[in-house]
């Protein structure tokens, strides 16, 4: 492939890596598919936010349509899993084979680094603490933080209780996994009783050669990246993927390139493809890892977007739970969405198209898309707002 590639080659090259080039897929959704999905993009971002729906069943209704979502929490929960839960990007599913990938990441938080400073704190000054939760669990089997005496929190979800934060280190260091969710309370049970065997008995890499694959990943991945963009998608230390992404470059793994009118190099994944066109329509959850990263959003799809959730109402410019809207291979509207479960309605708040859409054209795609949406989520109609000034508010 060429090193000299416009922007628009670049979003195509993106797009394809990400899955949104592959055909629809014909018939039931099935476990099959939804691996092909991880496979393309490596990493799925968990969150508690559930205005719409989960954000992790989000990304395979994105790229599939709809889907039995008790799909993914068999493939995540069930008693054949094929992914678990750890720290990718952030909070994440994975596929159980990058286990052995990120284990190096549990030895550092066993030392208190590279985690949150109270997981640190924890690791370091009550190791006690730690052995005696694991030990309860070890012995009474899968429990909840709030199983625990001691364990309630003061204040906010994030008003973490001491119990709750050790069970987190415990997480964080490997020595405990996610048996299943409750609710979407974390329930934990040691990893030889929920992992496969063939994963625990996998030789553990060493740290160089686990963040080199994990590297591949990120650029089959993305397709087309940036070193940022390469190190942020398994959040790589900046030495570490650096070193990484120059050895796969000297390998011929990675190629690189110019994109015309971006700064810097850009890294080619070595078998990316090029597709003549991507014909995508998909609303993307907001933690998508097409959209996470906000100034590759800005440099490939001229796209400016940043989460407002925690943005004061006042001071937000597009709704709290946005998400964007992909048609062709253009990131082309926002849409404010609620699923009002208790009405029966997935709502569209507002909805704002970019300057660079034909509003006319967008619209009809995206209504096509909200009704698939409000159907796969049981809600029976879509309720948009008024037009006013070129915008729907």
């Amino acid at each position: 492939m060429s090193s000299d590639l416009s922007l628009a080659e670049a979003r195509r090259i993106a797009l394809a890596a990400q899955g949104f080039a592959d055909p629809a897929p014909r018939g039931t959704v099935d476990r099959r598919l939804l691996r092909r999905v991880f496979a393309r993009v490596g990493v799925i971002q968990i969150d508690s936010v559930n205005v719409v729906v989960r954000s992790h069943y989000l990304p395979a209704f994105s790229r599939l349509g709809p889907y039995d979502r008790e799909v993914l929490e068999r493939a995540a929960y069930g008693r054949d899993r094929t992914l678990f839960e750890y720290w990718g990007h952030e909070a994440s599913l994975l596929p159980v084979e990058l286990q052995p990938l990120l284990r190096w990441r549990m030895e550092r938080a066993k030392r208190g680094i590279e985690t949150w400073g109270r997981i640190a704190r924890m690791v370091q000054e009550q190791p006690g603490t730690l052995k005696r939760l694991r030990a309860t669990i070890a012995e009474r089997g899968p429990m909840a933080a709030s199983g625990f005496e001691g364990a309630r929190g003061k204040g906010s979800w994030w008003g973490w209780s001491d119990v709750k934060i050790a069970l987190e280190a415990l997480f964080w260091c490997g020595e405990i996994t996610t048996a299943y969710r409750k609710g979407f309370e974390r329930v934990y049970d040691l990893p030889e009783r929920v992992l496969p065997p063939a994963i625990l008995d996998a030789p553990t890499p060493s740290e160089e050669d686990a963040q080199r694959e994990l590297i591949r990943i990120a650029a089959r991945a993305t397709g087309i990246a940036s070193e940022r963009d390469l190190r942020d998608y398994f959040r790589l230390d900046l030495a570490g993927a650096r070193a990484r992404v120059a050895e796969l470059v000297d390998a011929g793994e990675l190629q690189r390139v110019q994109v015309h009118g971006l700064r810097g190099d850009r890294y080619l994944a070595r078998n990316a493809r090029l597709p003549r066109r991507i014909d995508a329509r998909a609303l993307l959850s907001p933690f998508d890892s097409v959209v996470w990263e906000r100034s590759r959003n800005r440099e490939l799809f001229e796209f400016d977007f940043r989460l407002e959730i925690y943005t004061p109402q006042h001071k937000r410019v597009h709704g709290y739970y946005v998400l964007p809207f992909l048609l062709g291979d253009r990131l082309v509207a926002r849409v404010d969405l609620k699923h009002d479960r208790q009405a029966g309605i997935l709502r569209a708040h507002a909805v704002d198209f970019e300057a660079h859409a034909a509003r006319n054209d967008v619209l009809p795609a995206l209504r096509t898309q909200l009704d698939r949406m409000a159907d796969w989520l049981g809600a029976g109609r879509v309720v948009l707002p008024k037009s006013a000034h070129g915008r729907l508010t």
